[in-house]
């Protein structure tokens, strides 16, 4: 695994911000029509007279609402404010800190915002513990606000995901099946486990990797049936790295037409890292499928297998393959050479 992102702020309810400032009372009823800029700024005002009224669960709201609008130096700027008295402002200016959303990277702080959290007796702190034990997961395995640890990060990443429970950290869930499924922790039959609990509790990257391991047969009897139910699932739920060996499965029993044109739409892909914002799943996994799906279409172009044979086309798409990842595109190379493709 390479950099993970940090756990969004867990939430009670799904409305996002404007829709929960504009049920408070007294906010202006006159708003209809109003472009979203336009409520922003009623939104804006309406949280600041309430700040200068003593309302310091506004600021935090004006704090969440610059987040989610992008505006991360003020937003910053409020959540410091009132961290010392509302755990959800704590919670994210550790997450800001640790990332350098609005402010240059300070590791140790935001590390030091998490374990304040977890620390934590207040009733208040309580829904945001899984989450910070993730994050502290992550500090650990990447050494950044701490010493590197393997072992720190896997107990941190069990402690968010809780057996199981889907009120715990999913992403913890997720993460910890690809902890298992890579050396030097390698335990194929955790890697299944915690990604089936993960998927289960509604992870489309846990999914993706389900499908993947009944496809091989990694932690699990091989099951076709299982895999392609799997990867069919979460690639129409936008994962790539499953929509990439869709293609593979399609290709290797020679469903040809099919690989090409699922290929076409994942080669239109240009933007891992937008990819990874949209359907939170690591860069590094997103990166595999697009790769697959040009190596794969440059096969069929080379060939002719379900399309119109153009060689030209066919040495663009093998190039591009091994620009995404380089890894990947020998491994594929390699079995053409020795007939496994």
């Amino acid at each position: 695994m390479k950099k993970l992102n940090s756990e969004p702020l867990p939430k009670r309810r799904e409305d996002d911000i404007l829709y929960t400032v504009c049920q408070m009372p007294g906010f202006p009823q006159d708003i209809q029509g109003h472009s979203r800029a336009g409520l922003l700024e009623t939104t804006e005002q309406y949280l600041k007279d309430r700040i200068e009224r003593g309302d310091k669960q506004a600021r935090f709201l004006l704090g969440q609402l610059c987040f989610e609008e992008g505006w991360y130096e003020d937003a910053l700027f409020h959540f410091e404010k009132v961290k010392d008295e509302d755990y959800q402002a704590l919670y994210q200016a550790g997450v800001m800190y640790y990332d350098g959303l609005g402010t240059q990277e300070d590791q140790r702080r935001g590390v030091e915002f998490m374990k304040r959290i977890i620390s934590s007796s207040s009733h208040r702190a309580k829904h945001l513990k899984y989450a910070a034990a993730y994050n502290l997961g992550r500090a650990c395995y990447e050494g950044c606000g701490t010493r590197h640890s393997d072992e720190e990060a896997e107990r941190w990443w069990l402690i968010a995901a809780d057996n199981g429970n889907p009120k715990a950290s999913v992403k913890a869930q997720t993460v910890l099946g690809m902890f298992y499924s890579r050396p030097p922790n390698k335990h194929l039959q955790k890697a299944f486990f915690w990604h089936s609990e993960a998927c289960g509790n509604g992870s489309v990257e846990s999914q993706g990797a389900l499908g993947v391991m009944y496809l091989y047969g990694l932690g699990i009897q091989r099951n076709l049936h299982s895999a392609l139910e799997c990867l069919k699932e979460a690639a129409e739920r936008g994962n790539v790295y499953a929509q990439g060996h869709l293609v593979s499965y399609y290709y290797n029993r020679k469903l040809y037409t099919k690989a090409a044109e699922l290929a076409k739409k994942i080669i239109q892909y240009d933007n891992v890292d937008l990819l990874e914002n949209t359907e939170d799943c690591l860069p590094v996994y997103t990166a595999k499928g697009i790769a697959m799906a040009n190596f794969y279409l440059a096969r069929c172009l080379h060939l002719g297998l379900g399309i119109k044979t153009d060689t030209a086309a066919a040495k663009q798409y093998y190039r591009k393959a091994s620009c995404v990842d380089a890894e990947v595109t020998s491994d594929l190379q390699c079995d053409v050479i020795y007939g496994k493709l």
